[in-house]
């Protein structure tokens, strides 16, 4: 069996973003020539997220407007952890939209179903961030 590690480096410019990192990921597969596996893409970081879901737009703004319903970032004092910071509506926005995916590695390429994209989430941006690739397999 055959390991592959890499970090991905992020540097959002604003609070929250989503992008897809799918062709990142699969670089990587690509570079590690593991053919049948799995790969783990984990967010590195307490504020940021990992998830699968659909590359489409809308969706995105849903997701947006969704989370900061669930976890508004204002008011900031209306949070305990925010003594000194402002970021804990990043910290539940990350909770809720997870912290890493699994996929299948077949034949060198990610074995999604229909529509499955990989991103990284962005809760607390404005800074350096980095996403964890490891891939195991043959």
């Amino acid at each position: 069996m055959k390991t592959f590690r890499k970090e991905l480096w992020f540097d959002v410019p604003t609070r929250r973003a989503f992008i897809n990192i799918t062709p990142k990921v699969q670089q990587c597969i690509d570079e590690s020539d593991i053919q049948e596996g799995l790969v783990l893409v984990n967010a590195m970081h307490i504020t940021a997220s990992v998830f699968i879901n659909d590359d489409e737009s809308g969706l995105h703004h849903d997701y947006d407007v969704w989370l900061e319903k669930l976890a508004p970032h204002e008011p900031v004092s209306g949070y305990r952890h925010n003594i000194g910071e402002d970021n804990a509506d990043a910290h539940m926005k990350r909770q809720i939209m997870g912290r890493e995916a699994v996929v299948a590695v077949t034949g060198g390429r990610l074995d999604f179903g229909t529509w499955e994209q990989i991103f990284y989430g962005e809760f607390d941006g404005r800074r350096k961030k980095r996403v964890l690739v490891k891939i195991i397999g043959e």
